[in-house]
């Protein structure tokens, strides 16, 4: 049984920041990808950073230099600190969880945690 559970979303004025937390169980965590998604009002669903097991990063441009990943496999925890937020980044955010290698596709969500950017 594989669970990801977000959490650190809220509310925040344009200009602050949020740090998002993903908590996973059930998974051989240091064995997995890890990477944050996002959906708005009227998007759909795309991803934002991205961190491999071995630790490297990749972002989606519009946030390079405002988002931060990271990980702590001795935890299963892993992390997305936000700042300079704007309107757009008004957002469900989603952690996943993903091992993918020739032939096979570990793949796993969680249910989101809701960040709003508002004056």
């Amino acid at each position: 049984q594989v669970q990801l559970v977000e959490s650190g979303g809220g509310l925040v004025q344009p200009g602050g920041s949020l740090r998002l937390s993903c908590a996973a169980s059930g998974l051989s965590f240091g064995l997995y990808a890890m990477g944050w998604y996002r959906q708005g009002p009227g998007t759909q669903r795309e991803w934002v950073a991205r961190i491999t097991n071995g630790g490297r990063t990749d972002y989606v441009d519009s946030v390079q230099g405002r988002f931060t990943i990271s990980r702590d496999n001795a935890k299963k925890m892993v992390y997305l600190q936000m700042n300079s937020l704007k309107l757009e980044n008004t957002t469900v955010d989603y952690c996943d969880a993903d091992r993918s290698w020739v032939g096979r596709k570990y793949e796993y969500w969680g249910q989101g945690t809701q960040a709003t950017v508002s004056s």
